[in-house]
């Protein structure tokens, strides 16, 4: 199917590694000229052919900085990609509420909520003009705080609502707002030896190899496998052309079947 991508902009936050990289991968093989913002530049990042740009989004003046850098360097955005997240990785994170000090709060919604909506505000004039689209990455978290550290899944619940307000502000002027909400992707979250997993595994008594291999079971995870990031940039890269120009304010499971509720 042709995306009809080619030639058109997008910024994508959180880009050096992981889903972001997949999706700064998927959009420059469809054409699209991309400004790919991260704390670190990687070299598979760099890889990509992508305009990258260093940026700590997780400070008040971060996201603005990229999206000002952006419009100066490539000027109107279609595609505003807020991927940027984390938080919910590593030692200290498995203990519950309690265990969570004010910075812990801080930090996870700075990065995992406040990013976005301060990259958002500051395209928003930009999409407008181009009649473009926002895609946030949230998390099936958000539907189910429960199941992972505190500040972070709350963060996510109030990016997914973020998204549907801003569908329903916006959707009348042209500009297309949705939400992607993965289960546990393959990324060092899961997979390193400081990541969330390790830090999981650790507190259950067991080595990261074997909960990686039982995690699907215990999420309940149809598929038996954790989700590979370039599924999630597929859909990324759907939800960006014209060819979903119907689809606004929509919150895409991408879990598994991790998530039972209608």
């Amino acid at each position: 199917m042709d995306m009809r991508l080619n030639g058109k902009v997008a910024v994508v936050t959180g880009a050096s590694r992981g889903v972001g990289l997949a999706i700064v991968r998927a959009l420059t093989e469809e054409g699209m000229r991309v400004v790919a913002g991260a704390r670190t530049v990687s070299p598979e990042l760099d890889a990509t052919g992508a305009i990258t740009l260093p940026v700590d989004l997780s400070v008040p003046d971060g996201p603005a900085a990229l999206i000002e850098r952006a419009l100066d360097e490539v000027g109107d955005i279609d595609v505003l990609v807020n991927n940027v997240g984390g938080g919910d990785g590593g030692e200290g994170q498995t203990g519950g509420f309690l265990g969570f000090e004010e910075e812990h709060w801080r930090q996870a919604w700075d990065l995992n909520f406040l990013s976005a909506v301060r990259a958002t505000r500051a395209a928003m004039p930009s999409l407008l003009r181009r009649r473009g689209s926002v895609i946030n990455i949230s998390s099936n978290g958000a539907r189910t705080p429960h199941a992972g550290p505190i500040p972070y899944t709350t963060a996510k619940a109030a990016l997914t609502a973020f998204g549907k307000a801003l569908a329903e502000e916006f959707g009348p002027q042209g500009v297309r707002v949705n939400t992607i909400s993965p289960g546990p992707v393959r990324t060092s979250l899961w997979e390193s030896e400081k990541g969330y997993g390790a830090a999981l595994a650790a507190s259950m008594g067991m080595e990261l190899d074997q909960l990686i291999d039982q995690l699907p079971g215990w999420m309940g995870m149809s598929t038996g496998r954790l989700i590979e990031p370039w599924e999630v940039a597929a859909l990324v890269t759907y939800l960006a052309s014209p060819n979903a120009a119907s689809i606004v304010g929509a919150d895409h499971l991408i879990d598994g079947g991790a998530v039972k509720t209608v």
